[in-house]
């Protein structure tokens, strides 16, 4: 219970700074010189053992701005990998079934609060209920809080099966599945809780989980190259998936076993393939960059808000759909994932607006990919705190000119002096701010950010001054 009551105050610090709207160039250009190091580290990790394949994806705003494999996708073929290979990513399907969630309580089919059994009374089948506690809710099972177990005590059926029939496999385990602890009081990671609450959003949607997948997530984002199971259109491109023992033996099959014969009812929990540009789309989704037609803005901001602590040291905390983590002092989010042969990790920092994907075709030899995810990531950080100047024409200076009301009543002054672009308020010395895009500015003076909203014919409407972590409105007013 006390661990629940915390909050992993560092981290949640940092989600609830909203990042200032920089434009597209403004982002890459930051992280720009941060990536001949990471090639290079990439490249030094993967040449640790050399099997299988890595590729990298780095997302800054709301584009993949930098991707890059190493290695084969097939070793036996000596087939490259590269951006259209495709990779399991395990558990990372969970925040996928996270947008869900949230997508049907944004539609008023479900509540946070309801029990699950309101939407899937088939849970009643799980054994071990601790006496006098309540059913599990759908937050606790999204957050892991349920007290379920992680998987089902004893091996069954219910381990393989086509997606097609997911559903009816998870509900054959039900019966093999137990409570560990009491609903609401400890978190406990569980994959059959999130196969359970895939279930029932299916149910309180009308229509099947990956149908809504497909139809209200990975269709309206542009993720054409995304399933949950193999099909004749990515076939050829599903990289091949490897167990690297650690006696040297390099073991193809099991993971292959695995793709043909189905997860059973691991499909909310860990059944998708992607590819690095896909999951490029879904990291922009999760920094803010929408589109709203998905999921509002502020919808997925207040997600981030509610960060459940996890671990005694408040080093580990569990969202909706994402984990709050943290690495001495560098906090960051997101999710890994894994199933036989292949590793994924999808971490990002939303106040930095920049993120990593990382996949590989190998479990097990001497590759850290969680290490080199977050060392990736860190740097990303650190160089998108680094403000860079562009050469910019000073005539386009004059669509941001004008009077801003501040909060308070206060009057901000944009002017242009020749080939500098100014601002000044009443009383105070004036400040050239320095462009690191098309619509983005900084100060040199002092660390202050500010972005202009056009309309469509270019002309600013409002100023937006980003300042120790807050986002400072100002609409023009002539």
């Amino acid at each position: 219970m006390r661990n629940l009551a915390r909050l992993l105050v560092s981290v949640t610090a940092l989600l609830l700074a909203s990042a200032a709207s920089l434009d597209a160039q403004a982002f890459a250009h930051r992280v720009a010189p941060a990536l001949p190091g990471i090639d290079s580290l990439a490249a030094a990790e993967f040449a640790k053992d050399s099997i299988g394949s890595i590729t990298v994806g780095v997302i800054a705003g709301g584009d993949l701005v930098w991707t890059k494999s190493y290695g084969f996708a097939n070793m036996a073929r000596h087939t490259l990998a590269g951006r259209n290979t495709v990779y399991r990513i395990g558990s990372i399907t969970k925040p996928f079934t996270a947008v869900m969630l949230m997508q049907l309580e944004q539609a008023g089919k479900i509540r946070l609060a309801d029990p699950v059994e309101k939407y899937f009374p088939e849970i009643r089948q799980v054994g071990g209920m601790p006496r006098g506690a309540s059913p599990p809710t759908v937050l606790q099972l999204a957050t892991m809080t349920s007290g379920l177990a992680r998987e089902p005590r004893e091996e069954g059926p219910f381990w393989t099966g086509p997606v097609s029939t997911w559903e009816q496999t998870l509900i054959s385990a039900l019966p093999h599945t137990s409570y560990a602890y009491m609903p609401g009081t400890r978190f406990l990671y569980s994959n059959i809780g999130y196969a359970i609450l895939g279930a029932a959003l299916g149910r309180a949607a009308g229509v099947p989980y990956t149908t809504w997948e497909r139809t209200h997530v990975l269709e309206p984002l542009g993720m054409t190259r995304t399933r949950f199971e193999i099909d004749p259109s990515i076939a050829a491109d599903v990289a091949t998936g490897y167990d690297a023992g650690r006696d040297g033996s390099i073991d193809s099959l099991t993971a292959a076993k695995e793709g043909r014969d189905g997860r059973g009812y691991k499909v909310p929990n860990g059944a998708i393939f992607t590819t690095v540009d896909d999951m490029s789309r879904f990291v922009a989704l999760e920094l803010g960059h929408g589109p709203a037609s998905v999921l509002p803005a502020e919808r997925l901001d207040s997600a981030f808000e509610g960060v459940v602590a996890s671990s005694a040291d408040l080093g580990l905390g569990y969202g909706l759909g994402f984990m709050a983590m943290r690495r001495e002092a560098f906090t960051f989010t997101g999710h890994s994932g894994g199933v036989a042969g292949y590793a994924a990790f999808m971490y990002f920092s939303r106040p930095a607006q920049v993120g990593v994907v990382l996949f590989r075709n190998v479990t097990g030899g001497k590759v850290n990919g969680n290490r080199l995810a977050v060392d990736i990531l860190s740097r990303l950080v650190e160089s998108s705190k680094q403000h860079r100047e562009v050469g910019m024409d000073p005539k386009a200076f004059d669509a941001f000119v004008g009077r801003y009301q501040l909060p308070g009543g206060a009057v901000m002054m944009v002017m242009r002096e020749n080939e500098r672009l100014l601002t000044q308020v009443a009383g105070q010395p004036k400040f050239e701010i320095l462009p690191e895009g098309a619509h983005d500015f900084f100060v040199k003076a002092y660390d202050a950010e500010f972005s202009f909203v056009t309309d469509a014919r270019g002309r600013a409407t409002e100023l937006v001054i980003r300042e120790d972590g807050e986002n400072v409105h100002a609409k023009r007013i002539e």
